[in-house]
């Protein structure tokens, strides 16, 4: 089906600044690197063509135009926002590269013209008046539902490819590798083929787990076990997330499940909906049963580590090692870094700083969060080791209480001792010697008036009390927030409990108030995952007598 108009002669535009917005849908488009310069070049000629200047390029490699969270394309709408605007025309290729979706394409378009910012697509000149603007419309829809179309066949191919066995194109597990199966005209099939040394090593994981090495490893000391021999994932020094993926992939035992997740909305799918493919067996079924039942037995609350990295993550608390500058975001095809500010901004010879891989940076910090902090027995010792602590700084100052409360009475018997002079006629109110003894008294009780009142304050007297129950619940609410909730509630739970994460090229190290996680513990949280614990802002700035723990974790 094909929907030709007409187009209308090119619109007189009055706007002299523009910026043009490029996209493809996939990084492979991207990493072929021809329809973005083409695109660019374009706009580039049409700008001349028009006498504007092209102040800006706007580049997104790899993003559905049906995902309105796109990460340049939400940077240009806060661009637009600017005052005093920044530019005056966004030009595109055409409508269909700024926007696949009818809703994102108008909100989109309602935020430029609140600005004053035009939208124009080079191939589908429109004319700004009444008939343009529904032609505009038919257009953003069509484009919604090509995409859709192409959406729903493209589904039901990879469904049947899936179905026959052959692999639809994703990074295969560690331990296999994609050969190619057989050709059926342009199409080439692939499936999974085992991959010698790394099925090796999956086995010696699955071995260390259930103790066949002499003792019955976790999942982290597995890392430590594997890192310190020299054993790579994929070149990279293992990580608790690497390890419990394989400890719990279904793939291993020869069954790999396709279709499990919806790929926009992250959502996981009725378990009828999956479509098992078949794939050369590392493992017995039997040995993954046992493992699973094993983890289930050690471990029965843990959340599986999964992390969809949002772009800004980190950004706020993520700080150099080497300078103390920031760490920034920085973009390549398809890739995301965190980098030294310092460093982008003075050189490499001002900082020697590190640039960091951000999903990596973003799986350290929750791995160690989840793992290191929140742990439900590593969090019972930190909490129990700081409320020891409390209670010894309580019995202190408690005999600072009791002298101090001395002293007062003391110095309100002295008072009362001068006005009975004066009552008695033994001294005359207007005496100055009397009205400085009592100016100084006064002052005095004043004084441990204010330290009584800070001393009994700090007292635990109405401290909540600590249950496992609190702790269990504490523990289940941190971690799955860390490793399912939306990007925004993440960031906020992070910055929650950590003030710094300072990053070097041997490790990271994350510092921040420990009293923040013991009064945690001890309030009532949320009665829902998508609410953030609220009790900080009133609580954080009266101090903390042991204010930061730290972690530190090694990079690769």
């Amino acid at each position: 089906m094909k929907l030709r108009i007409a187009p209308a002669p090119a619109p007189a535009i009055t706007a002299r600044r523009g910026v043009v917005y490029a996209r493809v849908s996939t990084v492979r488009q991207a990493e072929a690197d021809l329809s973005i310069p083409d695109q660019i070049a374009q706009a580039r000629s049409w700008c001349e063509r028009q006498g504007h200047e092209l102040v800006r390029e706007y580049i997104e490699p790899g993003a559905s135009g049906t995902d309105e969270s796109r990460q340049v394309f939400q940077q240009l709408l806060a661009d637009a926002r600017l005052q005093p605007r920044p530019f005056d025309i966004v030009v595109v290729h055409s409508f269909s590269r700024f926007a696949r979706d009818n809703l994102a394409y108008a909100l989109a378009k309602r935020t430029l013209s609140k600005a004053g910012i035009a939208i124009q697509s080079i191939t589908q000149p429109l004319a700004d008046d009444p008939t343009g603007q529904m032609v505009e419309s038919i257009l953003v829809a069509f484009d919604a539902y090509t995409s859709k179309e192409i959406g729903k066949h493209t589904a039901r191919a990879m469904k049947e490819n899936a179905r026959q066995g052959f692999w639809n194109g994703s990074r295969p597990p560690f331990g296999y590798q994609v050969v190619q199966a057989e050709q059926r005209g342009q199409k080439v099939k692939k499936r999974l083929e085992i991959v010698p040394a790394e099925a090796a090593l999956v086995r010696r994981i699955f071995g260390l787990y259930q103790g066949a090495e002499g003792v019955q490893l976790g999942v982290k000391a597995i890392v430590t076990k594997l890192n310190a021999s020299g054993e790579r994932f994929r070149g990279k020094p293992f990580m608790i997330s690497n390890i419990h993926r394989i400890l719990t992939g279904e793939t291993y035992m020869g069954q790999h499940w396709f279709n499990v997740q919806d790929s926009r909305t992250g959502a996981i799918r009725p378990r009828e909906e999956w479509i098992s493919v078949e794939v050369p067996r590392i493992i017995s079924r039997e040995t993954w049963e046992a493992v699973q039942a094993q983890l289930r037995e050690r471990a029965p609350n843990r959340t599986p580590a999964r992390v969809v990295s949002s772009p800004t993550l980190l950004t706020g608390i993520a700080i150099c090692a080497h300078c103390g500058a920031g760490m920034t975001l920085r973009t390549g095809k398809g890739y995301r870094y965190y980098t030294c500010a310092g460093r982008a901004q003075k050189g490499p010879t001002r900082c020697g700083g590190c640039t960091v891989s951000m999903p990596k940076l973003d799986h350290a910090v929750i791995d160690t969060l989840s793992e290191r902090i929140f742990a439900p027995d590593r969090l019972a010792n930190l909490v129990s080791a700081y409320l020891d602590k409390a209670k010894a700084d309580a019995q202190q100052q408690r005999s600072q209480l009791g002298q101090i409360k001395a002293d007062l009475t003391e110095t309100d018997g002295a008072i009362k001792r001068l006005l009975r002079m004066v009552e008695d006629g033994l001294m005359e109110v207007d005496d100055p010697a009397l009205r400085e003894r009592m100016t100084a008294l006064k002052a005095k009780r004043k004084t441990l008036t204010a330290q009584l009142d800070q001393a009994s304050a700090l007292q635990p007297t109405n401290r909540p009390q600590l249950t496992e129950a609190k702790l269990q619940r504490l523990s289940e609410t941190v971690r799955a927030t860390l490793h399912k909730a939306p990007p925004d509630l993440r960031k906020a739970y992070i910055k929650l409990f950590v003030d710094k994460v300072v990053v070097s090229k041997q490790a990271i190290e994350l510092t921040g108030p420990k009293s923040l996680i013991v009064r945690a513990a001890l309030a009532d949280l949320p009665n829902t995952p998508n609410e953030v614990i609220t009790f900080v802002r009133e609580w954080r700035p009266q101090g903390d007598s042991n204010p930061c723990y730290r972690r530190e974790r090694a990079m690769s």
